[in-house]
């Protein structure tokens, strides 16, 4: 099996080098290696896809009643 490096991937995805390492730190990644404070990724995985919000809506961002009345006002 082939395996590339960090720098690799970066060209080959075209992300920064920073968003690989953090996938590779949460074990997105299949079949990456650590040797050291290397990485070796396959190279034949695929890119993970992007789990982050993109719609703009926060989900339980500050739950308020609607009816509480502010103490401020």
């Amino acid at each position: 099996m082939d395996y590339i490096t960090v720098a690799q991937a970066v060209i080959k995805w075209g992300v920064s080098e920073r968003w690989i390492q953090r996938l590779l730190q949460d074990g997105r990644i299949e079949g990456a290696m650590r040797f050291g404070r290397d990485w070796a990724i396959p190279a034949d995985a695929e890119k993970p896809t992007d789990a982050r919000i993109k719609s703009g809506k926060y989900r339980n961002w500050r739950k308020k009643d609607p009816n509480e009345v502010n103490p401020d006002e």
